[in-house]
């Protein structure tokens, strides 16, 4: 642990902690200053103005970055017939019915992202207890509840990330990873700017993104000038 936190001081000390930089600053510090023995995440943290707990106010959706995550993400599908074919035939990894819902039951979690038609929600609503903490279940707003499971699937495997606004008015979200080129990862950084732009409520008064901030997993986090986008 030593270690780690002269690494982590040594990095924080490249970092002007009182200056917002600009997105293109903000993120060739983020990749100099980044210490991790892998290929760690960029992430990006949105400190909003919104109330969560109200329903107008729930920031909540998935965008496709263009240069997708630098993860391969598993995917389940709960469907049946035409759908669970077109499931199959999109890439999915698991494709399954009461089967798949029954296998969640007995603890098995091996996926990042779970689909579903309508049609399965009543059985993968059961699920609800399991997959709900995790963030894994299926919901309309993010486009994994849907009859185009072709489209899901395709969109998830090309980097689609969701996010969710937590209690504190947080969104965070990865944009790539530290070995993506500079211009790869602002490209995405822009992309997932415009999308919580986007989203602010019509009830949402004055400052909307009060802060803005990008790290890697392991480094500090470096301000972001919004005005720079």
């Amino acid at each position: 642990m030593a270690k780690k936190s002269k690494k982590y001081a040594a990095a924080l000390k490249q970092v002007d902690a009182d200056k917002k930089y600009s997105v293109n600053d903000a993120v060739a510090l983020v990749k100099k200053v980044d210490f991790a023995k892998f290929d760690a995440t960029v992430e990006v943290a949105y400190n909003l103005s919104v109330d969560p707990k109200q329903a107008d106010q729930q920031i909540r959706g998935a965008v496709v970055l263009p240069n997708g995550t630098g993860k391969t993400q598993k995917v389940i599908v709960f469907a049946q017939g035409p759908q669970a074919e077109a499931a199959k035939a999109a890439g999915a990894d698991i494709v399954g019915a009461e089967d798949l819902v029954q296998k969640i039951q007995d603890g098995w979690l091996d996926f990042d992202v779970a689909v579903a038609t309508p049609p399965m929600m009543a059985q993968v609503g059961r699920l609800g207890r399991v997959l709900g903490p995790k963030g894994l279940m299926p919901n309309p707003k993010t486009g994994t509840v849907t009859m185009d499971v072709t489209k899901a699937v395709n969109d998830i495997k090309a980097g689609q990330v969701a996010y969710r606004v937590d209690k504190a008015g947080i969104v965070h979200a990865p944009i790539g990873k530290v070995s993506f080129d500079d211009a790869k990862l602002v490209e995405n950084f822009t992309t997932m700017q415009e999308t919580i732009a986007k989203a602010r409520p019509a009830s949402t008064k004055g400052t909307y993104i009060k802060s803005l901030t990008v790290t890697s997993t392991f480094g500090p986090g470096v301000k972001v000038d919004i005005a720079s986008f």
